[in-house]
């Protein structure tokens, strides 16, 4: 029995843990939006890890298909190795965020390293787009309290999301993706796909299908879709 409590108390503290630190919804540590209190069917797509071809291409072909306009939150890694497509999304209207250079949970945990990833990453984005960007989410949405004060310093604002579907990163059907994204999607959401998967590329085409369902479905039922700057 005393196994038992053991063990339940370390799921709660892990819990409890993921909650602080990553949970989409957490504002312990500092204003993480996440979402619009609205009434308004508005929603704002984004994605993350990218670019990441040919995925991210193929994405901004269904979003101009459909007049959606979304936000990539890009790793400056990808976005050196693939800087037209960079700047092809800016052009086509969308906006670019920081998602730091090297998408590694270590740069971010208490040493300032996470203070020159962000830096750099504003720099390799804005040298491609011409501007500097003024959203930023941290790899796998991890914040502290002193992130999150070098993010404001910055001048950025930071910004979390509900992820699509729980194992998007293991593909699995672009169907089943959209099922969950859609049962998740409330007015004044942030969606999150992921083009790419840890600055390390990777095949995405069931998330291509799913966001092609999603964006299909979502204008069906009405809902208009916006930037996060439009939204917050």
């Amino acid at each position: 029995m005393l196994a038992i409590y053991t063990l339940l108390g370390l799921l709660l503290a892990l819990a409890l843990l993921y909650y602080l630190f990553m949970s989409s919804s957490s504002q312990v540590f500092g204003r993480y939006y996440w979402k619009k209190n609205t009434q308004d069917k508005v929603v704002a797509l984004t994605f993350d890890d990218g670019p990441n071809e040919p995925f991210t291409s193929e994405i901004a072909n269904i979003l101009i298909d459909n007049k959606v306009k979304a936000t990539f939150f890009q790793v400056g890694t990808c976005v050196n190795k693939y800087p037209e497509v960079t700047k092809r999304l800016y052009g086509d209207g969308h906006v670019i965020g920081n998602h730091s250079v090297h998408h590694r949970f270590s740069d971010h945990l208490l040493h300032p390293i996470y203070i020159k990833e962000i830096v750099d990453n504003q720099k390799i984005i804005s040298r491609v787009i011409g501007v500097k960007p003024a959203l930023f989410r941290s790899p796998w949405l991890f914040r502290q309290p002193l992130l999150l004060g070098s993010v404001k310093r910055n001048g950025l604002y930071p910004i979390s999301g509900t992820f699509c579907h729980p194992f998007e990163v293991f593909q699995p059907s672009g169907t089943s993706i959209a099922k969950r994204t859609l049962s998740k999607v409330r007015p004044g959401s942030i969606i999150i796909f992921h083009d790419g998967f840890d600055a390390r590329g990777g095949n995405r085409a069931e998330t291509v299908l799913a966001v092609k369902l999603t964006v299909q479905s979502l204008i069906k039922s009405g809902y208009k879709f916006v930037l996060i700057n439009e939204l917050l």
